[in-house]
């Protein structure tokens, strides 16, 4: 599999499957904190080839297989610097900008730092504002994931993230114990650390690219209406699907439906 190396000990994992036609934009996934190529490869990805885009996935310093040395505080802005790294070295066609959750913030601040990197993007579950409820999640995720890993953090959090629907699901695999802490050296811990730490208070104004904003209205964690309808009205070419049957794992729980709308705004980008 390629890996992208940035020094000695640091290196991006990254699979980059080429658009079939002349044109066609290329799909380029930023994961949530904990997340992974996995998240996009088993469904959203596969399904957007199949209708001749291209996909980039990776997996940020500090997840798997992207190793970092020790000592490498993994912000909010060094991974949006990974990122510019990223596309300038693989250069793919029309790229799309694809974050979820807190990775729409780090797509969001490459496009700031390099206004022609990307043809458009698409912000999933991200506009957000860190007041005293997200901010308590914030600091709080860091000792669950350090006292029981990251098991422990989704059987605490799942149900209230996910719809009914998704969560039934996925309970005969969720709370069967065997926690065991998290070292503080892992690359979860690291990112989770630095993640409390996010500038949330971007210029959403200057973001002057197509952007498509997707919400699960059934996330009971981070989703704020008020401030969704806010920060979005102040995106100069932005349009917006609110999801009542999705959460904040739009990928996992609504693959499907989040590769037609992804295809379809790339068809937009396309013409």
């Amino acid at each position: 599999m390629p890996n992208l190396a940035l020094s000695a000990q640091d290196a991006l994992f990254y699979l980059h499957e080429k658009s079939a036609r002349a044109g066609a934009p290329t799909f380029v996934f930023v994961n949530a904190l904990t997340g992974s190529t996995d998240a996009w490869e088993a469904a959203v990805a596969p399904r957007l080839r199949a209708q001749g885009f291209g996909t980039l996935s990776w997996n940020f310093r500090g997840q798997t297989g992207s190793p970092f040395a020790p000592g490498t505080a993994l912000t909010d802005r060094l991974i949006a610097d990974d990122l510019l790294r990223l596309l300038r070295e693989t250069v793919p066609q029309r790229p799309i900008l694809v974050g979820l959750s807190i990775g729409g913030l780090y797509a969001a601040r490459a496009v700031l730092a390099d206004a022609g990197i990307a043809a458009g993007l698409v912000l999933l579950n991200t506009l957000r504002e860190i007041g005293p409820r997200i901010a308590w999640v914030n600091d709080a995720l860091p000792a669950i994931v350090a006292y029981g890993g990251v098991g422990l953090f989704l059987d605490a959090l799942l149900p209230l993230l996910v719809n009914p629907e998704y969560a039934a699901q996925v309970r005969g695999d969720r709370l069967r114990g065997g926690y065991a802490p998290l070292a503080a050296e892992h690359g979860h811990m690291n990112l989770m650390r630095h993640a409390a730490a996010s500038d949330w208070n971007l210029p959403w104004g200057a973001l002057r690219l197509p952007t498509l904003v997707i919400t699960g209205l059934a996330d009971r964690v981070f989703l704020d209406r008020e401030v969704v309808d806010r920060l979005h009205a102040q995106l100069p070419d932005a349009r917006r699907e609110d999801w009542a049957d999705a959460g904040h794992l739009l990928p996992q729980e609504r693959p499907e439906k989040l590769a037609d709308s992804l295809a379809r705004f790339g068809r937009e980008i396309e013409r």
